[in-house]
């Protein structure tokens, strides 16, 4: 096992590499940030001294072995806009969104894993057909459009929760336990509707592959009672492509928590990754997806050492 997790974390140093690589090109072609300060009372000398001041005025490939050269030295910069350490400014938002990431993860799957289990063991009945139909719904619906919609019944019909988080506080930082549990509700359950509707039917596939299997039969013909052999031996056996499924709900999680979050005024990650987009705030960006990518990395890792928890007979 040490010397697969010493494999695995020797092969991330190319992949991140060349991650930080592809983005920065994508980035550089989306614009340059010395477009935003174009009007009529900034002169062409102005922008110059600015890009100068930034480093703007040089190769691309250039700039890229800059950032590289100042990331090998713990500095990922700072921000062209506000001009604090974009550490700073992750640091800040970091905990907001791992928050409503695991909560939604976490909710996800306690919706899931019992529904998944229930559709399985009474497959190709009317409730079986409805726990499928509603996954599909679940994983087939935009995050943007629900949101609209819990946004529209739950604040402007019913008044019971905020849709906007603008100026929410963390308990601990000014901000009351209870305020987060309102403000967290909608966006959670855009979030867990996804991850909720893509497990349910995997989960049901894997509880439908190991209930066929021979010793589940023998486990049945001997009086052990249903509970005990659905929830013990069979879901035990199921947990394996189970891990692989929520290691790959992290970046899914990721990426609909820029969407997520810019819809409700959640301050995480991805509020300030859209704000630093729209304002080609380029260190800001580079953090952002340099985080995304160890996230997804580790989450994956995580997934693969998890594997042999759940299954001994595992080698690596």
């Amino acid at each position: 096992m040490r010397r697969y997790v010493l494999k695995k974390l020797l092969l991330a140093i190319p992949i991140l590499l060349g991650i930080t690589v592809i983005d920065y090109l994508i980035m550089c072609l989306a614009g340059n940030p010395l477009d935003m300060m174009s009007g009529p009372r900034i002169t062409q000398e102005a922008i110059a001294v600015k890009a100068s001041k930034l480093g703007l005025d040089m190769p691309v490939w250039q700039q890229y072995l800059n950032w590289l050269n100042e990331l090998m030295h713990g500095n990922l910069g700072y921000s062209y806009k506000s001009y604090q350490p974009v550490s700073q400014i992750i640091g800040s938002h970091i905990a907001p969104t791992l928050l409503l990431m695991g909560v939604s993860l976490l909710v996800g799957l306690l919706v899931a894993v019992p529904a998944g289990i229930y559709s399985a063991v009474h497959r190709y009945q009317k409730r079986d057909f409805a726990v499928v139909t509603a996954s599909f719904f679940g994983s087939s619906i935009p995050g943007f459009f629900l949101a609209l919609i819990l946004v529209y019944v739950f604040t402007v019909q019913l008044g019971w929760l905020p849709s906007n988080a603008n100026g929410l506080r963390m308990p601990g930082a000014g901000g009351s336990v209870w305020d987060v549990v309102k403000n967290m509700v909608m966006p959670v359950a855009v979030l867990a509707t996804s991850v909720a509707g893509s497990n349910i039917r995997y989960i049901r596939s894997a509880m439908l592959e190991i209930l066929e299997m021979d010793y589940l039969r023998t486990a049945r013909a001997k009086g052990i009672g249903r509970f005990r052999v659905i929830n013990k031996h069979a879901l035990r056996n199921a947990l394996l492509p189970i891990v692989s499924v929520i290691g790959l709900q992290i970046p899914t999680l990721f990426g609909g928590a820029v969407i997520v979050e810019q819809l409700f005024s959640w301050p995480g990650l991805g509020l300030i990754t859209m704000n630093a987009v729209l304002q080609r705030d380029y260190p800001v960006i580079m953090g952002v997806c340099l985080l995304s990518a160890v996230v997804v990395l580790a989450a994956n890792l995580l997934t693969d050492i998890a594997y042999a928890l759940v299954d001994p007979t595992i080698k690596y």
